[in-house]
């Protein structure tokens, strides 16, 4: 299916101000940490509930999709190793500023939508694990100093950001391998009901197919997250040559662990058990191990969806410093600061617009399906983006993907954007709003960059 490619010529790759310091296996954990995390440890039980006991059904046909997209994303960050993924490969395919900007703002806005999913989800995990009921102040209150701890970690450096991600990505694998072995414990002991695993129960009146499709568009929000690791880009050693092995080899890996995982909750809890609350697979261990301590489970949680904000937090910082550097956001957010050699006014800037999406976002299922709906929108894009730089030569091998595979991309993305997959509608507005966001500010970037150039 893939073209195999040769270690390049380094010296024909972009020189960056950041530090190259996440080598094959740094990256491996960076982007298993992104995948894993939020997704499976909170909308399990959402997906549960749409298509019964074929939970794993929709998290494989979510990683097929992604999988044929990923190939696009190697192609493109192979062939510009440099920082702002989605965002810089569509302003080479296209060159239309507002277009660049709009894709810029969509990805930035998954992302930090993404880690307020991570942070209600925390909250939500430390309630549960400590058994103390904040209140809705209270449990914001805990997203945003939770948010404000992740920036400092951001702004300390790669190199801190990288080895907590690697803590959290180990503590997050423990989790779903406890999961996956109290499932296949039981399994072995005759507890549980196996034949859950091929049953569908589709909700309401939406019949097997269509209940399928819009369990799929929650389960996409589980299998994004590689598309984050481009943006990481500049800071890698020899990225042209590692990123193949490594963002393959990190989607099957987490593909084969979200199944298992799904196969252990639904073979112990009931969909319809599964389907209540935000904490799906803690349920799953008091049916499966009642004497295991629950508080440490909860605890595993909270760092593993932490994990999700962390990096989703790096994503969008590396992003706004990219498209800086293209001349797509003003200079200013470009800046790198002079000892940590890291974007600390973009790093500023979307922590800024993190902690105004957790006080006012909606719950974790609304935000993960509009992190979705955003991301499937800019895949499509991509992959078209694919197919339009063919003609682009760079000075250095890369990674190509068979051509079929960017036109099964996009049909796929786009078939998934539609409302006719089930999507709930208050997803669609909360994107809305957040473009609508997008066009005001690049109105208000394209006058100031104008200003700039008077005055200069």
């Amino acid at each position: 299916m893939t073209t195999p490619v040769t270690k390049p010529d380094d010296s024909a790759e972009p020189k960056t101000e950041l530090n190259r310091m996440i080598g094959p296996g740094l990256l491996l954990l960076f982007i298993v940490g992104d995948i894993l995390g939020t997704g499976i440890y909170a909308l399990t039980g959402q997906v549960a509930a749409e298509v019964g006991g074929v939970v794993w059904l929709p998290f494989l046909i979510a990683f097929a999709v992604a999988l044929v997209t990923a190939c696009s994303y190697l192609e493109l960050v192979t062939k510009y190793p440099q920082a702002a993924g989605a965002a810089l490969y569509t302003h080479k395919a296209f060159g239309v500023h507002f277009l660049t900007f709009i894709v810029a703002f969509a990805v930035m806005s998954s992302g930090i939508t993404s880690a307020s999913t991570a942070s209600r989800a925390f909250a939500s995990n430390f309630t549960a694990a400590t058994g103390f009921d904040f209140g809705a102040y209270g449990v914001t209150g805990v997203a945003l100093f939770f948010i404000a701890a992740v920036a400092l970690i951001n702004f300390r450096g790669v190199g801190e950001s990288v080895k907590m991600n690697v803590l959290l990505t180990v503590v997050e694998l423990t989790g779903l391998f406890i999961i996956i072995g109290i499932g296949f414990w039981a399994i072995g002991n005759g507890q549980g009901d196996v034949s859950r695993v091929w049953t569908f129960e589709p909700a309401g009146d939406h019949g097997v197919i269509w209940s399928v499709v819009a369990a799929t568009t929650l389960a996409f929000f589980a299998m994004v997250g590689f598309e984050d690791s481009v943006n990481m880009a500049e800071e890698c050693k020899q990225p042209s040559r590692i990123f193949p092995k490594v963002l393959l080899g990190g989607l099957v890996i987490t593909g084969v662990i979200y199944i298992l995982v799904a196969i252990s909750a639904i073979t112990l809890v009931s969909a319809a058990d599964l389907g209540e609350g935000e904490t799906p697979l803690l349920k799953v261990v008091q049916a499966g191990a009642p004497n295991f301590p629950i508080s440490i489970f909860g605890v595993i949680t909270m760092f593993a969806v932490a994990n999700s904000a962390l990096i989703n937090m790096m994503m969008a910082s590396r992003l706004i410093y990219g498209m800086s550097r293209e001349g797509v956001l003003p200079a200013s957010l470009g800046k790198v600061h002079k000892a940590r050699r890291t974007p600390y006014i973009a790093i500023g800037f979307t922590t800024l617009l993190a902690v105004g999406l957790i006080t006012f976002a909606g719950g974790v299922k609304e935000l993960g399906g509009t992190t979705a709906l955003l991301l499937l929108g800019v895949f499509a894009l991509v992959n078209v983006a694919v197919l339009v730089l063919r003609k682009d030569k760079v000075g250095h091998k890369h990674f190509r993907t068979p051509t079929f595979l960017p036109v099964v991309g996009t049909a796929s993305c786009l078939f998934l954007v539609g409302p006719w997959t089930g999507r709930e509608p208050v997803q669609y507005t909360i994107a809305a709003i957040l473009l609508a966001i997008g066009v005001v500010l690049w109105f208000a970037t394209v006058r100031f960059m104008k200003s700039q150039e008077q005055t200069a």
